[in-house]
């Protein structure tokens, strides 16, 4: 009898994985990925041209490395593809936060992608963004998108830079939606100062702040903090985050919010590639 082929989500989400092990690692055997992850040397030969294709990894003959850490930790490229269950799981649980006719401000995060794809069905709504990325989601219908520009960052596929401060500054929002690239016992980190100052101003242009933000990115701090969670009326995240990182925030005064991430395969087929990985 011959084996059911796999799905695209499910060859997808052992791609990431592949990724994420080489990540971890620093770099791999071809050989020994295949043997990990149970497939033919062929299938990881395509696993890999794949994840190497959209410069995921790079590929030498026999092995793969993975990128400098500071590029995986906040290239667009990297971040889109990874965690995209648990992006879409916190998506839905905090779209509702969104009402018609509101001001929302949401930022350049990866995590905001599939929040901002949620957002078309509310009407009459206005998004500023500093994200190419969230105004292409957001673009259609009966919405209006203030792109904050600035100095153009092709890396991250947004703007930054004082331009983008002073357009802040002149913005009132009835919502900021922003995520954090690492949080700590509470605290919040990014290792690129600009981007930092950009979320402590979309917080401070906002009536109402939420925090999106995935298990992975706890327990780790950066070289610049911008500010604490007490900074936010909500903080959504997934059931993998560790309890005592929820019980920091608590303390802190902020309500959290906590989803359980269903598969991969339960989740619409219409996502778009172009979203998951870059």
């Amino acid at each position: 009898m011959v084996a059911a082929r796999p799905s695209e989500a499910a060859v997808e989400q052992r791609r990431q994985e592949v990724l994420r092990f080489v990540v971890d690692s620093g770099r791999a055997r071809i050989d020994e990925l295949a043997a990990r992850f149970g497939v033919s040397l062929m299938t990881m030969h395509r696993d890999l041209d794949d994840l190497a294709a959209r410069h995921l990894l790079r590929k030498f003959r026999g092995r793969v490395e993975s990128f400098p850490s500071l590029t995986m930790e906040t290239a667009t490229r990297f971040r889109v593809g990874l965690h995209v269950a648990e992006k879409e799981a916190m998506a839905a649980a905090s779209v509702g936060e969104v009402r018609s006719d509101s001001t929302v401000i949401l930022d350049d995060s990866s995590t905001l992608l599939p929040f901002a794809r949620r957002l078309t069905g509310i009407e009459r709504l206005t998004a500023a963004t500093n994200s190419f990325g969230v105004a292409r989601a957001l673009s259609g219908g009966r919405r209006e998108v203030l792109m904050i520009g600035g100095r153009f960052r092709e890396e991250f596929d947004s703007c930054t830079g004082p331009d983008v401060l002073r357009g802040l500054s002149r913005l009132r929002a009835d919502l900021a939606v922003t995520s954090a690239t690492a949080v700590a016992q509470g605290r919040l980190f990014h290792p690129i100062q600009e981007f930092a100052e950009i979320k402590e101003a979309m917080c401070a242009a906002a009536e109402r702040r939420v925090l999106l933000v995935d298990h992975s990115k706890f327990g780790k701090t950066a070289t610049y903090a911008h500010g604490g969670v007490d900074a936010y009326d909500l903080v959504v995240t997934d059931e993998a985050t560790p309890a005592e990182e929820i019980a920091a925030i608590r303390e802190h005064g902020t309500e959290v919010r906590v989803t359980p991430v269903p598969a991969a395969e339960d989740f619409p087929g219409d996502v778009p590639q172009s979203q998951r990985s870059d």
